[in-house]
């Protein structure tokens, strides 16, 4: 046979020879740029982690007899009143180190699922719980509590005197403190944070104005001592001058009044994280976050002391219960609050969900109690309410079997709540217990204020012949509320009561509070440090202007307890006075107070230095881990 193989062939051979040669050489030099990038990757994820170590220790660094105490100008303290203790801070800086934690990069983005959407982020004039998640990142004051310790300690400040006699306290501003675009933090921002801001009439910061009235100046002594004078030494005026944030003046006073109170996104500070969509004046307000957008925070990259390791924080809004669970598993969330239930059935049912999770559960400063609201006063400012006489107040309380409550709605987490002292405060009384189920002696109050059975069709009338109704508010998307309200509706029929029910999303909460336009609302309340100051929420002249007694209670005896306790400057003395007032709002049950109950918390495991603090959670600390590098 003849041989077909020719040149031809031969000549396709080595050019198919070549190209297999070439493509193995461009695969190899692929190779060798691959190994090159991840060396180049790794050299720079090492010098960012060098540069974070480097900036935190620097923040660290403690100054001389740092927290100490000293006589004013005898170590060159020229700001400082004469003959007055100073104390000195360092700059502020992670409890712990996330740089000395095993696993730590840099970078990435940390989504916390929210379970209700605020209306706005505006300092003072947003005041939901959510609204203070992303104040807390953004915002700084000019002292903070100890995440370990819970003792004041300096934050924008590194140093102040406080009068012996609780008159005034002066503050001296770390001198390195700088907002976010990099305007120094002033005497004269911290002097119209309060006076020219919170004050001002004409803007809507009625909750924290309500808590200031015994503020008499805010005095600028020069560009970074500012000192607060008092009408009278009340235990809260040290809470009043280092607790609240301090605005940027050259930006807020751009706006008028009326677009910051109706702005939804009008937020910046001197915090570690920054807004993303931020409006430069008032010509750019669209250009801000508004509801039903994601509120995402980027690292403020000219933060002035320890810098926050993400890149960036993202707060995202899923109402439903199983929906925020089935995101936060599919990986649209890093962390979640888990109803009750939720935290039980995961933990108890899913062994390994703690590999890819950390399951959270402890006590804090922040754990509140949840309550309905009854509303004693006129309703918006028309009809009064059945909840007018405290007498049917305890009988809405009696009828509420609590215990069952917590057994069969969260699952047996949390213990009912007495009244509106933490039960592990020195200032709750171990010996005032809750009131009991008890629906016979709730009737019999119920009759005691005229209400009864007049017709025999089985529902409670007064004596114009006024059916006994009601209607009850309540957040909409979470299967709790709905579970709550079931519960008392059940509960109202046994006594004779006609409840409506009236679902509203948790954006309206504010505007339906501000207006007292309900009969019954649940809600939280959450603390903000170890002892508040009980005026804000329960004396009668945080009725007004739309402050935050919604309830419109009103109660003399209360009122002279609270003014009481805040002249109490001896803390052990002062105990027993908020013994007496929480024995007076339990005899008179403005609220019904439902529950006390633990953090609850799962966050992924792809995030390190996850610490459950005292203070709750500090995300500034957490970092996105480092992946372990692939075996070969």
């Amino acid at each position: 046979m003849r041989n077909g193989f020719g040149f031809k062939d031969f000549v396709m051979i080595v050019l198919l020879f070549a190209v297999a040669i070439g493509m193995w050489l461009s695969m190899v030099q692929r190779d060798r740029q691959w190994e090159l990038l991840q060396r180049v990757d790794g050299r720079l994820m090492d010098l960012e982690k060098r540069l974070l170590q480097v900036r935190s220790t620097a923040a660290m660094a403690p100054i001389s007899n740092s927290p100490a105490t000293q006589l004013a100008n005898s170590n060159g303290d020229a700001w400082a009143r004469p003959g007055v203790k100073v104390n000195h801070w360092p700059a502020p800086s992670p409890a712990t180190d996330p740089t000395e934690v095993p696993g730590f990069a840099a970078g990435g983005e940390f989504v916390e699922l929210f379970e209700a959407q605020p209306a706005k982020v505006v300092p003072y004039i947003a005041s939901d719980v959510y609204a203070t998640r992303v104040l807390d990142r953004v915002c700084e004051s000019l002292g903070t509590f100890d995440p370990k310790t819970l003792k004041m300690v300096g934050q924008l400040s590194d140093g102040w005197q406080i009068d012996p006699d609780g008159l005034w306290i002066r503050v001296h501003i770390n001198p390195a403190a700088h907002f976010s675009d990099g305007q120094p933090v002033t005497s004269e921002d911290v002097r119209w944070t309060y006076m020219d801001f919170i004050n001002n009439p004409l803007i809507e910061a009625e909750r924290t104005r309500s808590t200031q009235d015994n503020l008499k100046e805010v005095k600028v002594i020069d560009d970074l001592t500012v000192e607060f004078r008092f009408q009278d030494a009340l235990f809260t005026n040290i809470l009043i001058a280092l607790g609240d944030p301090i605005l940027p003046k050259h930006y807020y006073s751009k706006f008028e009044p009326s677009q910051i109170n109706q702005a939804t996104g009008l937020m910046t500070g001197s915090g570690p994280f920054r807004m993303a969509k931020l409006p430069k004046g008032p010509d750019d307000l669209s250009n801000q976050w508004t509801p039903g957008e994601d509120v995402v925070l980027v690292r403020n990259e000219q933060y002035w002391s320890a810098p926050a390791p993400l890149a960036g924080l993202r707060f995202r809004t899923i109402k439903d219960d199983l929906g925020r669970l089935v995101a936060y598993r599919n990986g649209e969330g890093s962390m979640m609050l888990p109803t009750s239930p939720q935290f039980n059935k995961v933990t108890k049912e899913e062994p390994d969900f703690e590999k890819s999770s950390y399951a959270l559960r402890w006590v804090n400063m922040r754990c509140g109690y949840s309550f309905i609201a009854w509303q004693c006063g006129p309703r918006a400012g028309k009809r009064m309410t059945p909840f007018a006489d405290a007498r049917v107040r305890r009988a809405m309380t009696l009828l509420l079997d609590r215990e069952k409550m917590i057994r069969d709605i969260w699952d047996g987490i949390g213990i009912v709540s007495k009244g509106p002292m933490n039960p592990e405060s020195p200032g709750s009384d171990p010996a005032v217990s809750p009131l009991p189920y008890d629906l016979e002696q709730a009737k019999a109050l119920l009759a005691q204020a005229g209400w009864k059975d007049r017709d025999g069709d089985g529902i409670l009338e007064n004596d114009k012949g006024d059916k006994f109704t009601f209607e009850y508010t309540y957040a909409t998307g979470g299967e709790i509320s709905e579970r709550i309200a079931r519960f008392v509706k059940d509960s109202c029929v046994k006594a004779g009561i006609v409840m409506t029910t009236r679902p509203v999303d948790w954006s309206r909460y504010q505007e339906l509070l501000k207006l007292r336009d309900f009969d019954a609302i649940t809600m939280g309340w959450s603390a903000t440090s170890p002892e508040s100051d009980p005026r804000q929420i329960w004396h009668s002249e945080s009725t007004k202007e739309g402050g935050d007694n919604f309830t419109q209670w009103i109660n003399k005896d209360c009122d002279a307890l609270i003014e009481k306790g805040r002249r109490t400057m001896v803390e052990a003395d002062r105990m027993m006075v908020w013994r007496a007032f929480e024995a007076c709002v339990a005899a008179d049950q403005p609220y019904t107070f439902l529950r006390v109950a633990p953090w609850l918390r799962f966050v992924k495991r792809d995030f390190g230095n996850v610490n459950p603090y005292r203070t709750g959670l500090e995300p500034q600390e957490f970092f996105r881990v480092s992946p372990t590098p692939a075996m070969n």
